[in-house]
């Protein structure tokens, strides 16, 4: 077989849906896998939707997801150009509909909206418009008559009415339609633009697109593709239909959900590696279920015969978890320079922000997880007493007041506020006064931090904190506790 081509076409609407970016990442591994070409096509065909902004979200998306395209409106291949509208402004399309007209396998239809609109059925609940052919039987005089008085015409596909359009997808096998069913598609609008099914076809040709991905939505459409490759006499792609993305109810992942975008995801917390490892996964799975892919790993291990045919549920708790393992593993640099604008959204005080992420990289799923993990870094909220009460370190409010009113004097006396030196005090102290070490530790973490879970023990708290910040959380704690029992 020839060199792998693939496509993505992505029409500029607005942020890229993730069942976008899946198509795209299917895409790009499909290429990358077999040594292809990714190439980077734009329909801006429906001009209603088309906007600047949307285009450059599309670059945006793939530059920071890390699909990078061979050939693309910036990066001409020798296939361009790459955008639809500039195709269109050739008189490409038209040239390609005409030649059908030529053949037979289309044709002129200069029909009215009211005649249009008589046709109009209602079946199974639903309005349809099956085109009659009219205007397949005007005679060439009348065409031309028509076309001299500039009269508003589309170009339509001429399909038989009998026999069926079989197709072949590499997932779900081989699909056929009745004929009869197919209606005789539009080709060219009445605006001189192709339908996004005749552009598509004509130019996955003329590039050489071996193998298309698209969602399965498709598939119903998919015959309507392989009548005009047959009208054409040109050999078709590969298909590959991916399986429906649903949410966690199972019904179909909307663009008002909330996470149903890869820059809703971003603003979320969640990083761009994660979110490409996630979509991965929504659809296909390595046979040895193995579950975190770098890119380079997704390109080497990628085999689209392991596209599932089931729906794929968008699951929230395992994109969570997912992007916890990566914040883990990142260096911890990295994850500070992430971190950071997080970090001092809570933190005002001088304190080590370094210390602090290197407290809470291994203790948080999402980037926005980072200000109830630290608030209390900033000032120690308002708690009950009975938090010092831990059944496993026998410790209750009256115990505690000893243990910190016993250690008050000792920490003033205290000149190194590392943490190792601190951590040396406490065991000190409970090892003096025959206390296991979480009966001292409870209540100093208790009145440093306000809060039933840290990031941290006591003694890497009061590191951060330093001294001064340190022993005054432990007075008012000391005051708090007298107050309350």
């Amino acid at each position: 077989m020839s060199k792998i081509r693939t496509r993505f076409a992505p029409s500029p609407t607005g942020r890229m849906h993730v069942g976008n970016l899946r198509t795209a990442l299917y895409t790009y591994l499909i290429a990358k896998h077999e040594g292809g070409d990714f190439v980077l096509r734009i329909e801006d065909t429906d001009q209603e939707r088309f906007f600047d902004e949307a285009l450059q979200i599309i670059y945006r998306t793939l530059a920071s997801t890390g699909l990078v395209h061979d050939e693309g409106p910036d990066k001409d291949g020798g296939y361009g150009p790459y955008v639809q509208s500039e195709r269109c402004a050739s008189g490409l399309y038209m040239k390609y509909a005409k030649e059908l007209i030529e053949k037979g396998e289309a044709y002129y239809c200069f029909c009215d909206q009211e005649r249009l609109d008589s046709l109009k059925q209602l079946v199974g609940g639903k309005e349809i418009t099956n085109y009659d052919k009219h205007c397949l039987h005007l005679s060439k005089e009348e065409v031309e008559a028509n076309l001299a008085a500039g009269k508003p015409f589309v170009i339509r596909a001429n399909v038989p009415n009998e026999g069926e359009t079989t197709f072949h997808d590499e997932i779900y096998g081989d699909i056929s339609q009745p004929n009869e069913e197919l209606d005789d598609m539009i080709l060219i609008k009445s605006d001189g633009y192709p339908t996004y099914n005749f552009a598509n076809v004509v130019d996955d040709h003329l590039m050489n697109i071996t193998h298309v991905v698209r969602g399965n939505e498709y598939l119903s459409s998919a015959p309507k593709y392989t009548r005009l490759y047959q009208a054409f006499g040109w050999e078709e792609p590969r298909y590959i239909h991916c399986p429906l993305i649903t949410n966690e109810e199972h019904q179909k992942l909307s663009k008002r959900s909330g996470h149903s975008s890869y820059e809703d995801l971003l603003e979320q917390g969640f990083l761009s590696e994660a979110i490409v490892n996630f979509v991965a996964l929504l659809g296909w799975s390595s046979p040895d279920n193995r579950e975190i892919f770098s890119l380079p790993e997704l390109v080497e291990a990628f085999d689209y015969k392991h596209i599932s045919k089931s729906p794929a549920v968008f699951d929230m708790v395992k994109l969570r978890w997912m992007n916890g393992e990566y914040l883990k593993a990142m260096d911890p640099d990295r994850f500070y320079e992430l971190a950071e604008p997080y970090i001092k959204e809570v933190i005002t005080k001088d304190y080590d922000l370094k210390k602090i992420a290197g407290l809470i990289q291994t203790r948080i799923e999402t980037f926005l997880d980072i200000r109830d993990k630290i608030d209390f870094f900033e000032a120690v909220p308002d708690y009950d007493v009975s938090m010092y009460t831990h059944k496993k370190n026998k410790t209750n409010p009256e115990k505690s007041l000893d243990v910190l009113t016993g250690l008050l004097p000792i920490l003033k006396g205290q000149e190194d506020f590392s943490n190792d030196a601190l951590y040396q005090t406490l065991r000190q102290f409970a090892a003096d006064h025959e206390y296991k070490p979480g009966f001292v530790m409870w209540p100093v973490r208790t009145a440093v931090s306000g809060k039933q879970m840290t990031p941290g023990g006591a003694t890497e708290i009061m590191e951060v904190i330093g001294k001064k910040e340190s022993l005054a959380r432990i007075e008012a704690a000391i005051e708090k506790i007298q107050r309350e029992i």
